[in-house]
């Protein structure tokens, strides 16, 4: 039968038929339908089209021809996967926040019938999330001189507070918060005097990036000391993003770098604390990562970028580092492809790759030993297999072709490509970088540029102290604050700053709470 006259017999048919037919094609069974290997969503081919009073419904006839309609109460053979519920908060309010409480009295207690007094028999009560506005005041500081009435003695007075500006307006708690918006949120130093603006405080970006400067001058030492500490890890995240810097005198920006380096031992409970460090560099070039990681040993994280390729060959550098390659980046080549050409191989390689994170979702939060087991026994084969298609593949496709130069910077790399195999602490990716550097592409896109070489400096400074806060779960304002106080006070001395990195203070003050508990 010909596709007319198919058609012609389907609209033969009556309402009913053509109602439960139509059903059928929307809400077809899993069995028939495709998956996009992008997304992982299920897909239909079935259109459906109905024309105002023609009533004109066109579907895929050859789907259904020859095949017994399953009546709308028939379950499907093949059972729907469960949607993983999203993790939303829809009304669970934080048990530490304070409680403030208000009653709501009527407007009279007697008794609507005999108007005696009515007595209190229950309540109902609801919470709802509360915000206090944020207040600006002026701190004055007053120290009383104190004599002797009865001798000449000397005068008696308490030595002034040491303040981070001297002579400045601002205490630490305001240059903190600023700090915070800038480099934690991402609110630029214009729209913060704005802010103050509309409180009836007029203060000019200037004043508030000088504030930003001598916080950065500040804690300079407990920033290189997070550095270091990192540095001592055996494994590290490396990546870099360019940053705008104003050239005076050419009438434009030349570009500098931002450099990220990250640990986190989590996903195996590692030594390794949450924590990110931008190093703030002219360039992008081998000279610039190689003075940054002198100190370092270790396996190094990296994307396909060639000076890291460079640092690891370099004879300075020799048997210090160790190169794992990031397996999202290659899977990023073939997503290319498949959207462009809707390459069947490249469709193939995406779906292989998925397998492998869902491997990695499993054992996500086991132990070392336990992670490289379960990678020896699936996802080596997985791997394997993927390195034979590859090669299969690579012999017959043009040179000129774009799913060629994919599947080359994957083989090219591939033994940094498959060295989380052989251990079990490292990451198949480089994500956990890529989170962290995020905040900075954010902060360049709002600000557009940085002023000067020594803004790029106070940027990378406070950002990392900020974001690595953010990452131990702290909040970055109450932490910087806190900071600032004891260092600005002298109660933290230079050889204790240990104590004022993010997860070490965080650990104090849970320690804190459970002694007071």
């Amino acid at each position: 039968m010909s596709p007319l006259t198919a058609a012609k017999a389907t609209f033969a048919l009556n309402a009913g038929e053509c109602v439960r037919r139509l059903f059928f094609v929307i809400f077809a069974p899993d069995s028939q339908q495709e998956s996009s290997p992008l997304s992982g969503r299920k897909s239909t081919q079935a259109t459906v089209r109905i024309c105002g009073a023609s009533s004109q419904i066109a579907f895929d006839l050859e789907r259904t021809a020859g095949s017994q309609l399953p009546a709308n109460d028939d379950k499907p053979d093949a059972p729907r996967p469960e949607r993983r519920k999203a993790k939303r908060n829809i009304g669970a309010l934080p048990a530490h926040l304070p409680r403030v409480e208000r009653v709501i009295e009527p407007a009279s207690t007697l008794c609507p019938c005999c108007t005696g007094q009515m007595h209190r028999i229950g309540e109902e009560s609801s919470e709802a999330l509360d915000r206090v506005p944020a207040w600006l005041r002026v701190l004055r500081t007053i120290r009383p001189k104190y004599a002797c009435r009865s001798c000449e003695g000397p005068i008696v007075q308490a030595p002034a507070p040491a303040r981070l500006v001297e002579g400045g307006m601002a205490t630490t708690a305001l240059i903190a918060h600023i700090a915070a918006a800038k480099y934690a949120w991402q609110s630029t130093l214009y729209r913060q005097t704005q802010i103050l603006a509309g409180q009836g405080v007029v203060v000019d970006r200037q004043t508030l990036a000088r504030w930003m400067g001598s916080a950065a001058w500040l804690v300079r030492g407990l920033y290189d000391l997070q550095l270091k500490t990192m540095h001592g890890f055996e494994r590290l995240f490396c990546d870099e993003t360019p940053m705008p810097v104003l050239d005076p005198g050419r009438g434009r920006t030349r570009i500098c770098q931002f450099w990220a380096h990250a640990t986190d031992d989590r996903a195996w409970k590692g030594p390794a604390p949450p924590a990110v460090a931008y190093v703030f560099a002219g360039g992008r070039g081998k000279k610039e990562i190689v003075a940054q990681l002198a100190g370092f040993e270790g396996v190094l994280q990296v994307d396909g970028y060639a000076a890291y390729a460079s640092l690891a060959g370099d004879a300075m550098m020799s048997g210090q580092i160790q190169l794992a390659y990031c397996l999202v980046h290659a899977r990023r080549n073939f997503v290319r492809v498949h959207k462009t050409t809707n390459s069947p191989f490249a469709a193939e390689v995406i779906e292989r790759i998925a397998a492998v994170y869902a491997i990695e979702e499993r054992i996500r939060g086991l132990d070392a030993g336990e992670r490289r087991a379960t990678r020896q026994a699936e996802t080596k084969p997985l791997m394997e297999a993927l390195r034979a298609r590859l090669i299969a593949v690579k012999d017959g496709i043009s040179r000129r072709s774009t799913l060629i130069k994919a599947i080359d910077y994957m083989l090219e790399r591939w033994q940094g490509l498959t060295t989380f195999l052989d251990d079990g602490r490292l990451e198949p990716d480089t994500n956990t970088v890529e989170r962290s550097i995020r905040p900075i592409a954010i902060g360049k896109k709002n600000s557009l540029f940085s002023g000067d070489e020594g803004g790029g400096e106070t940027w990378a400074i406070l950002a990392s102290l900020l974001n690595t806060a953010k990452l131990n779960g702290l909040d970055p304002e109450a932490y910087l604050v806190d900071v600032l106080d004891r260092m600005v006070s002298g109660a933290t001395k230079t050889n204790q700053l240990h104590e004022l990195l993010a997860w070490n203070w965080k650990a104090a003050r849970e320690a804190e709470k459970r002694a007071v508990a």
